[in-house]
């Protein structure tokens, strides 16, 4: 039975079998079951990791270990509120960093990416209002299907197990799963990796 840890563009946590291509951190958000509590988050950080570096191996939801989460790719991590590593993927961590405009401190940033995604002492993914037209590659948006990722011209449905066929790209006014400082980074030229079929 797959653990409750595949994080989803709206930020919830499902358990399903597909594999992700990235994995996070958030903090401590599993019991010694390993079964999630009601927490979303422990700390600022998010991060958003390779599954593989330097032969690490970690036995999943270790009790009073980091919960591992996993997402699709990085546009899902991106929209979920998380940003690159700066030691497993330090190249996307500074490309990211520039392209955002941020030349401070990463708690900083960390702080400031936080407002923008999530409700505090809700546990919930805070939402804004684009123009889909202006919306950069790798943006996340949610439809009445669900959400969908903004690539080329169109928009990709996404389920947990990846995206749908390209469909029509929307007009008008959407509501954003992508937080604000990252649709900086996107629209700077920050280009996520994308897992599509």
């Amino acid at each position: 039975m797959p653990l409750q840890n595949r994080v989803q563009p709206t930020g919830e946590i499902l358990a399903h079998p597909a594999r992700g291509g990235f994995m996070g951190n958030r903090g401590v958000l599993h019991d010694d079951h390993r079964r999630l509590t009601t927490a979303r988050w422990r700390h600022k950080a998010w991060v958003c990791c390779l599954t593989e570096f330097k032969n690490r191996r970690r036995t999943l939801m270790t009790p009073n270990r980091y919960t591992e989460l996993f997402f699709h790719d990085e546009a899902v991590a991106l929209a979920a509120g998380h940003r690159p590593c700066g030691e497993c993927r330090r190249a996307a961590y500074r490309a990211f960093l520039d392209a955002a405009g941020h030349s401070g401190s990463i708690k900083q940033f960390d702080h400031h990416l936080h407002a923008a995604r999530a409700i505090p002492r809700r546990f919930e993914q805070r939402r804004h209002t684009a123009e889909a037209q202006d919306l950069p590659d790798g943006a996340f948006i949610l439809t009445t299907n669900g959400p969908a990722l903004i690539w080329q011209d169109a928009q990709l449905p996404f389920a947990p197990d990846g995206y749908g066929p390209a469909q029509i790209r929307l007009q008008g006014s959407v509501t954003l799963l992508t937080p604000p400082p990252t649709l900086t980074a996107l629209r700077a030229g920050y280009r996520p990796h994308i897992s599509l079929p």
